[in-house]
This record gives C-alpha cells, sequence and structure tokens, in this order.
C-alpha cells in the first residue's frame, strides 16, 4: 500500500510540477540499507521501485559538489538530473565587473586550475607560496574573480575544491580533495557565467537560486561599484533573461542585501532568503537562546523578510532521551511565520564522526552514513522546512518524492 503511495505521489509530483522523471543512482538506497531498523527505514524502503521526478524540496547546492567540481555545468547538470528543482549559482564579479558563478570571490586557486596557468597565477592576489616545514607555515595562495577578466576567468577549468597546506609544489598544493569525495568527474569542469546559469538552469527546467556573495574586495569596486550596483545586476540579469521572479530564489548572508531587495525589487523580494550564519559570526549566539539572536525573528518578519535559512545544526537539538526534535530557533522562526530552508547535507564525510560542523548539536547520536536520513526526516516532518540544499540532491529527492512533497 505504501509503495503504491509512493508511486502515485511522484506521479503527481510530476504533473504539478512538469517535471521530468529524475536518475537517483545508489546512494539513497545505500542510505537506506544503513538506516536502523524502524518505522522511517521501513516507510522508505517502500518507495525504492519509483519512479521518482525533480522536486523544488531539492536543492542543488553548488550544483552536485560530492563528486563534481562545484559550479560548473557539469556539477549543475548532474543535480538537475537528480531530481532537484531549483539550483544555485554563487554570484560573484570579475575584474572587469561581470558576474560569474563561484562559491567565493577568492576561491579560484582551490577550486579551479588557476595555479597551472603562470601567466594567469601571476595575477593572483596572493600567488602560490610553498610550506615552510623549518617554521611550520602552511602553503598559501589566493587568487580572485576580481583578479581576472571574464575572458581569463572563463579560460579556467573547475576542479574539486580543495588544497594541501603541507604542498611544496603547486602540483602538490592542487590535490587537497577530501577523502570521502572524489576525482573521477573532475577532468573537465566547465565554469559557468552567470548569465550562462540562467540559461541552462532555464533548459533544465529548474528553478534559481543566486546567493550574491559577499565581496572579498573593497566596495565600491574600484571607487564606483558599489554593494547596491552588484545587488541589482545580479537581479537585472533574470530580468533581461525573461524570468518569472516566482522561480527566483535570491539568496545573501548579508541582510542588507535582502532589504535592498524588499525595497527595490518587491516581486522578487518575495522568496528571498536571509542567509543566517550567526551561530559562527556573533558571539554568544545559542540557537536554544532567543536572548541571542539579533534581530529577533519577528523583527525580520517585521522588516518583510519571507525566508531565513540557517546551517542544519541551528534547527536541531536533543531531548533528555537522546532524540532529535527542533530547536528553539526553529520554533521560534515558524512562530514568526518566516519559511525555512537548511544547508547543507550531504557535505560531512561518512558521518561515522558525528558528521561534523552542520551535525554538531546532534552529534551524540549520528554513528553512520544511514543517520542522514534520521535527521533529514526532522527537518522535513517536525521543523518543516521548505526545502534543503544538499551537496548529493538524489538523497534529498528520493525523501521528498516518497513522503510526498512538493
Amino acid at each position: 500500500m505504501l509503495a503504491g503511495a509512493c508511486v502515485l505521489s511522484a506521479q503527481t509530483l510530476a504533473a504539478e510540477q512538469g517535471g521530468s522523471q529524475a536518475q537517483l543512482g545508489p546512494r539513497p538506497f545505500f542510505l537506506i540499507d544503513d538506516l536502523e531498523a524502524g518505522e522511517l527505514k521501513d516507510r522508505l524502503s517502500q518507495c525504492e521501485a519509483g519512479p521518482f521526478y525533480k522536486t523544488d524540496f531539492s536543492i542543488a547546492h553548488r550544483g552536485a559538489p560530492l563528486q563534481f567540481p562545484e559550479h560548473t555545468e557539469q556539477s549543475y547538470r548532474a543535480g538537475a538530473r537528480m531530481g532537484a528543482g531549483i539550483l544555485e549559482c554563487d554570484v560573484t564579479f570579475t575584474k572587469d565587473r561581470q558576474l560569474v558563478c563561484r562559491h567565493d570571490q577568492c576561491d579560484l586557486h582551490t577550486s579551479t586550475d588557476i595555479l597551472s596557468k603562470p601567466d594567469l597565477a601571476a595575477k593572483c592576489t596572493k600567488p602560490f607560496v610553498p610550506a615552510d616545514r623549518t617554521s611550520d607555515g602552511k602553503a598559501e595562495a589566493m587568487c580572485c574573480t576580481s583578479d581576472l577578466s571574464l575572458a581569463e576567468f572563463k579560460s579556467l577549468k573547475g576542479k574539486m575544491d580543495g588544497a594541501n597546506p603541507a604542498a611544496s609544489t603547486i602540483e602538490d598544493y592542487m590535490k587537497g580533495t577530501p577523502p570521502w569525495r572524489t576525482e573521477l568527474y573532475a577532468t573537465d569542469g566547465t565554469l559557468m557565467t552567470h548569465k550562462e546559469s540562467i540559461a541552462l538552469f532555464k533548459s533544465l527546467g529548474v528553478k534559481f537560486t543566486p546567493e550574491l556573495k559577499a565581496p572579498k574586495v573593497a566596495m565600491p569596486f574600484e571607487g564606483d561599484y558599489a554593494q547596491d550596483d552588484f545587488a541589482q545586476q545580479m537581479i537585472d540579469e533574470y530580468k533581461s533573461a525573461g524570468v518569472d521572479p516566482a522561480d527566483v530564489y535570491p539568496q545573501s548572508f548579508q541582510l542588507r542585501d535582502v532589504l535592498y531587495w524588499i525595497a527595490q525589487e518587491p516581486e522578487f523580494a518575495k522568496q528571498a532568503i536571509f542567509l543566517d550564519d550567526r551561530d559562527e559570526t556573533v558571539e554568544g549566539f545559542d540557537a536554544q537562546d532567543p536572548g541571542t539572536w539579533t534581530p529577533g525573528m519577528a523583527e525580520l518578519a517585521s522588516k518583510g523578510v519571507k525566508i531565513i535559512a540557517p546551517p542544519i545544526h541551528v534547527l536541531v537539538t536533543l531531548d533528555a532521551t537522546g532524540k532529535i526534535i527542533p530547536s528553539a530557533y526553529a520554533k521560534a522562526a515558524k512562530s514568526a511565520g518566516l519559511g525555512i530552508i537548511t544547508w547543507s547535507l550531504e557535505r560531512s564525510g561518512t558521518l561515522t564522526d558525528g558528521g561534523g560542523y552542520y551535525f554538531q548539536s546532534v552529534k551524540d547520536v549520528i554513528r553512520s552514513p544511514g543517520d542522514t536520513y534520521k535527521v533529514l526526516d526532522v527537518l522535513a516532518r517536525d521543523v518543516g522546512v521548505m526545502g534543503v540544499f544538499s551537496d548529493w540532491p538524489a538523497t534529498v529527492s528520493y525523501y521528498a518524492n516518497c513522503m510526498k512533497l512538493n
């Protein structure tokens, strides 16, 4: 009976969203096999026959960077094939003020092959410096999109993000991929402009969640390119492409950007996302203590904010029995009428070490890969999130299809 319900749900999703069938691969099934026996495992197991379709609950975080170089055409296509209904381009700018997709304005040295190109490496803000084993100095470099023209940026190839801080050569420095990721699909990562990402996402039939990245250069850039110009330019590229604002979820960690869109682009601001990283940036922040949230949920809502997006661990905690439950922060956000999105699933390796940053508030009960679905289930059922960013969208797509989520 449950299997039939899940198949019907997937077909209904496809009809409602106009989506194509998703290709989930083996990972969701591996996680379900690893999940401890119980109601959740039984429910998810009933849906193994599919079919599966794209869903807006599944948001591709930088594409599918668990196995593909992030923010590349290949990574985006993989995320869409795995059922993500929304894809992310993190937006920054080049020296000639063209918008491109990169997680950080200054991550080219870890996420592209720039250091292997001497003419372009020489333009880096901080050229490569090898590790100094006598003084424990780490190898380092800093290469920014703002160091290059758009044409120069487009000549680069994406690689798996990472660097070896103990490296004495550029070749060794570029070999820093975490062991739980893979180089198998990292042979030819095609970098994307923001405009190219819009065209690609339209062709894939998915929605858009661009993140306006905080600039690492002084603003106004070169004296006259101000933050508001940057924020407006990003929205203007959707308007020029004829994209319906209802299909766009603009994001920023800077509340000022969200407030700018609310004031200047109210149609696009209806789904603007305030990315909340106060757990890292505000001293004393506690997801269980409303007194440490400034501004609070009601104030954010009164300013016109509609959606808030903290990391996973801010939304969940453990009760006295070790059960995973919503945090006070999660309950307050819902009470204030805020929609909630969270980040980022499948970014924590095997979970055999407690899951690291994204699972820190529940690490005492995180033991194995299957616990990914335990946490996702609480986020969906109890916290009531409207979507989940994932580095491997198939995991979330499977859950959303099976649980009849949009």
